[in-house]
C-alpha cells in the first residue's frame, strides 16, 4: 500500500477504473451476453496494461507542491478519465457515438445521472451496471477527496466553518498541509471510508431484496442512492418491484447525503442526531416538512368534502410522494417516488417540479456526494439574515451563541454569499451557451440547473413536459459535460487553481 503513494494520483484512478471494467465483464459472462463481455474484458486488459506502463514511467515522481498536484488532479480526473471509461461503453452499445459515451461517463462519474438513452431497454444489463458502478466509484471518490484534499484547503464548503481564507490551505507553508502528505491522507481516509461506503451499500441492497426487488435492480438502486446519482436500469422507481417499502429504505439512506457527520470518522464529540445539533440536518428536516405540507394543504381545503375514504388514501399517497421526492432532490439524487404523479395532481400546480428545481439548487451536505449550493452555506446566509433583522429591532444588541456561531454569521455568510453569486453566474453563463444551440428559455434553465447541481433527472420533472437529453446536438452535450464537471468541483476550487499564491511555491 505504501508503494502506491509513489504513483501519481491520476494513475491510481486509472488503475481502479481499468480493474472496475472486469465487474461488468463477469456479469455479462454469467448472463451469457458475449458481445458485452468481450467489450469490457478487452478494454480492461488494454487499460490495465497501459496503466501499468504509465505507472512504471511515473513511479516515484514527486511534485514540489503535492497539494497543488492533487487539486489539479481533480478537474483532470473528471475531464480525462471518462475518455477511458467511455471506450467499453461505446464498444458494448455499438450503435452510438463516442461523444454520447463520453457524456454518459461524465454524467456517471460526477454522480449527475443524466442519460441520453430514454429507453432503458436499449442498453444491456451489464452496460447499466457499468453506468451505476462508475457513479458509485465517483461518489466514493468525492467522499475521500472532499475530506483528504478539499478540507485542508478550506474548499468544498469547509470555507464556511474555517477561520482561514478559502484555498489558503493549498499553500505549502500552511502547517496542516506541510505536516501531512496529501497522498497519505488519501490513503488513510480511503481505507477508512471505503468499507463504510461498501457496507452501507450492501445493507441497502439486502433491504431492497427483502422488499421484493430483483437482486440486480436492487444493487443498482442501492449504489445509486449512496452515490446520489439516481441511475436506474429500469427507468426509476416506477419500474421497481419494491414499491413503498423499498422507497422507505432508500429514504432512510438519504441521510448520508445530508450530513458528513453520519459517516465521517473524525467527528469529535458532536452528536448529529440530536435536534439542533447539526445545521445541515436541521435545514433538511425543515425542507422535508414545509415543502410537502405546502403541496399537500394547497389542495386539501378543496378536496376534503369528496369521498372521504378515497380522499384519505389519495392524500396519504400524495403526502408520501412529496416527502420522498423532496428529500431525493434535496440530496440531488433525483429518484422520483412512484406516488409523485399523485402528488403533482393533488397539489393542483401546473409545474410543481419547479419546486424540486429549487431544492436541487440548495443541495445536500458538505463533503457528501450531493451537489448544489449545499445546506451549510444556506444555513450561514439564514443566520446572517436573522441577525441583521435582530439588529434592525435592537441596533445595539450583541449576538451570542459563541465564537463558532459568530463566525458562521459573519465570515461564513460572506464567503457563502460569494459562492452563491458565483453559482448564479455559472448558471447565467451555461444558459447563455445553451441558448446558442437553439433551445428555449425553459429548457436551458432546467438543463443548466440540472448539470450544475448534478441532478440529471430534473430534466424529466421540472418542466411541463420532459426534456430529452438525446435531442441535444454535439455542442449542447459538450456544454453540459463541462457544466457537470464545474458543478461537481465547485467554482471556488477552480478559482484556487488561478490564484497566483497557489503557483508561487
Amino acid at each position: 500500500m505504501n508503494r502506491a503513494l509513489n504513483l501519481p494520483f491520476l494513475v491510481i484512478l486509472m488503475g481502479i477504473g481499468a480493474l472496475a471494467m472486469f465487474l461488468p465483464f463477469i456479469h455479462a459472462f454469467i448472463v451469457r451476453d458475449w458481445l458485452t463481455a468481450r467489450s469490457f474484458f478487452y478494454s480492461g486488459m488494454v487499460f490495465s496494461f497501459l496503466t501499468t506502463l504509465i505507472g512504471f514511467a511515473t513511479y516515484n515522481t514527486r511534485d514540489r507542491n503535492i497539494a497543488r498536484s492533487h487539486l489539479l488532479a481533480l478537474p483532470v480526473t473528471f475531464v480525462a478519465l471518462p475518455l477511458m471509461l467511455a471506450v467499453p461503453f461505446q464498444e458494448a452499445v455499438r450503435n452510438t457515438t463516442f461523444l454520447n459515451a463520453y457524456f454518459e461517463m461524465v454524467s456517471s462519474l460526477t454522480t449527475t445521472g443524466a442519460t441520453l438513452f430514454d429507453n432503458p431497454e436499449r442498453l444491456a444489463p451489464s452496460v447499466h451496471l457499468w453506468r451505476v458502478l462508475v457513479g458509485w466509484l465517483g461518489g466514493l471518490f468525492i467522499w475521500v477527496t472532499a475530506i483528504a484534499i478539499l478540507s485542508p484547503m478550506n474548499l468544498g464548503g469547509f470555507e464556511v466553518i474555517s477561520p482561514e481564507r478559502a484555498g489558503r490551505g493549498a499553500r505549502p507553508v500552511e502547517d496542516s498541509v506541510r505536516r501531512t502528505d496529501p497522498r497519505e491522507r488519501l490513503m488513510r481516509f480511503g481505507l477508512q471510508l471505503a468499507p463504510i461506503y461498501t457496507g452501507l451499500t450492501s445493507i441497502l441492497w439486502l433491504m431492497l431484496i427483502l422488499s421484493g426487488e430483483d437482486p440486480f435492480v436492487a444493487v443498482c438502486h442501492a449504489m445509486s442512492t449512496l452515490a446520489t446519482s439516481g441511475i436506474s436500469p429500469v427507468g426509476g422507481l416506477d419500474g421497481s418491484n419494491a414499491f413503498m417499502s423499498g422507497e422507505l429504505f432508500i429514504f432512510a439512506f438519504f441521510i448520508f447525503a445530508v450530513t458528513r457527520q453520519s459517516f465521517n470518522p473524525d467527528l469529535g464529540s458532536k452528536v448529529w442526531w440530536r435536534p439542533g445539533q447539526d445545521a445541515e440536518v436541521t435545514m433538511a428536516v425543515i425542507c422535508v416538512i414545509v415543502v410537502p405540507l405546502f403541496l399537500f394543504l394547497r389542495h386539501w381545503l378543496g378536496a376534503y368534502d369528496v369521498d372521504d375514504q378515497q380522499n384519505l388514501g389519495r392524500a396519504f399517497a400524495s403526502l408520501w410522494g412529496s416527502v420522498f421526492s423532496v428529500l431525493s432532490f434535496l440530496t440531488t439524487t433525483g429518484f422520483i417516488s412512484s406516488d409523485w404523479a399523485q402528488a403533482r395532481e393533488w397539489s393542483g400546480l401546473q409545474t410543481p417540479g419547479l419546486i424540486l428545481l429549487g431544492l436541487a439548487l440548495t443541495g445536500g451536505g458538505v463533503a457528501t456526494t450531493a451537489g448544489g449550493v449545499k445546506l451549510l452555506r444556506v444555513y450561514a446566509l439564514y443566520k446572517h439574515g436573522v441577525r441583521e433583522m435582530e439588529k434592525l429591532v435592537h441596533p445595539h444588541s450583541v449576538g451570542g451563541s459563541g465564537a463558532y456561531a459568530r463566525h458562521i454569521r459573519r465570515q461564513g455568510a460572506a464567503v457563502a454569499w460569494v459562492f452563491f453569486m458565483l453559482f448564479a453566474l455559472n448558471i447565467a453563463v451555461v444558459m447563455s451557451a445553451l441558448s446558442l444551440t437553439g433551445l428555449t428559455f425553459e429548457e436551458v434553465t432546467i438543463l443548466s440547473v440540472s448539470a450544475l447541481s448534478t441532478t440529471g433527472p430534473l430534466a424529466q420533472v421540472a418542466g411541463e413536459v420532459p426534456i430529452s437529453y438525446s435531442e441535444l446536438g454535439a455542442a449542447g452535450k459538450l456544454i453540459l459535460s463541462a457544466a457537470m464537471v464545474l458543478g461537481r468541483l465547485e467554482t471556488l476550487a477552480i478559482i484556487a487553481l488561478f490564484n497566483p499564491e497557489f503557483w508561487r511555491h
